[in-house]
């Protein structure tokens, strides 16, 4: 960590240059003794990334930037929020500690954390942005996370997990056994350090496949951010052996959706063709699998088993998408053009045999506008395309309010 990055000039610099040109910047070089203009860009850069995923950090003056790919790889203050939420207590360790967001977050809701980090470096400006933060009741250590749990003989209430994949790993389906720290190999000394464990993992996560891997889960939170799934929380607490409770949120800034049901229940759903209103379903519960747990419990009719869409004649307030359904034609590309009053609409496919630039292609349809076009199939295997229109939703002042708590710091 090079102080002279907090010198007064150095940090006056870095601000009147946070909408310049980086490449420009980079070949006028340094104006400092001392500094860098590659430290100088990663300031710059990662100042930047920060102004919306991290406001706190952003509006905090002499707040020290790690390298990007730490900003890209660490909580947004959103999701730190909401995981900090799900435990509580007088102590909490992070043995994965990173740029240490989360930890933030903690420190509102327990007495003590800990905060482990193995890159010194990084662990070292944590520390400092934590005294720029005013947070007193955060432990640094720099080292191996494992290594301290073995060297320490308190026992927390709670420990806090975001393993990193390793870097030998190809291709995009992986295990928990297949990151840093190895859990499901730590599974049981773990346990001997806590009762509750908490574990963040990439949304691209298998959830059986963790499921089998782990012991005593309790909860999984599939976490998504306007639509996008950002994160899968894990909670086990030791000897838990009755059902596992998935919920899934899906925060966005008008509103939040919520969806909860009971892992591997049995339920089957009831399927209809289209009716007034059309539903589909947020990023979160498309991840969770839950399809027909959402017809069951919502009280709607799916199109088909495997399209994920959903309708009714009675508007619901739905966990995702809403539209009112205009008209509905099978599958014909001549005829597609006359439903729409103008040549263009938002298309979107569920469980049909062609792409979307496939159908732009045949139709030649341009993107955008307020009509929408899903191309589907139905539970007789039929193909239609069903033309809608966004319904539009009014929601209760107490969601205003909950968002509001959400998204102010």
């Amino acid at each position: 960590m090079n102080s002279a990055i907090l010198h007064p000039e150095v940090q006056q610099f870095i601000t009147e240059n946070l909408k310049s040109d980086i490449t420009k910047l980079i070949f006028k070089g340094s104006p400092f003794n001392g500094v860098s203009i590659q430290e100088l860009a990663n300031q710059i850069v990662a100042k930047q990334k920060s102004e919306h995923k991290l406001t706190s950090w952003f509006h905090t003056d002499n707040i020290f930037y790690p390298p990007k790919i730490s900003i890209e790889q660490t909580s947004s203050e959103i999701t730190a929020k909401y995981k900090s939420s799900l435990v509580k207590g007088n102590s909490i360790i992070d043995i994965t500690g990173g740029f240490g967001v989360d930890c933030f977050y903690f420190s509102k809701q327990f007495k003590g954390v800990t905060h482990c980090e193995i890159n010194d470096d990084l662990s070292t400006i944590v520390k400092h942005n934590y005294q720029q933060l005013n947070v007193k009741n955060i432990t640094t250590f720099s080292g191996d996370g494992i290594e301290f749990l073995k060297n320490s003989e308190q026992k927390f209430d709670c420990i806090y997990i975001d393993p990193s994949r390793r870097n030998d790993i190809k291709g995009k389906v992986f295990l928990l056994n297949d990151c840093l720290p190895n859990v499901p190999e730590n599974i049981d000394f773990l346990f001997s350090k806590s009762n509750q464990i908490l574990i963040k993992n990439s949304p691209i996560l298998d959830i059986t496949s963790t499921i089998n891997e782990l012991k005593f889960v309790k909860e999984i939170h599939i976490v998504a951010l306007n639509n996008e799934v950002k994160e899968l929380l894990f909670l086990l607490e030791k000897d838990y052996n009755n059902t596992i409770q998935i919920k899934t949120v899906n925060i966005n800034k008008n509103n939040i959706q919520s969806f909860n049901f009971s892992y591997q229940k049995e339920v089957n759903s009831e399927y209809s063709k289209p009716l007034t209103y059309l539903y589909e379903p947020n990023a979160a519960i498309l991840k969770s699998g839950g399809f027909h747990d959402v017809s069951t419990k919502l009280g709607i009719y799916k199109l088909h088993q495997h399209s994920h869409l959903y309708t009714s004649d009675k508007l619901i307030d739905f966990p995702g998408r809403v539209f009112n359904i205009e008209n509905i034609i099978p599958y014909n590309k001549k005829k597609i053009k006359n439903l729409l009053h103008q040549n263009k609409a938002n298309i979107t496919i569920r469980n049909f045999p062609k792409t979307v630039a496939q159908i732009r292609k045949e139709t030649k349809i341009k993107d955008g506008g307020a009509s929408y076009l899903f191309f589907t199939t139905i539970n007789n295997n039929d193909l239609i395309v069903i033309y809608c229109k966004k319904k539009m939703i009014q929601f209760p002042k107490k969601q205003y309010v909950l968002i509001k708590n959400i998204f102010e710091n």
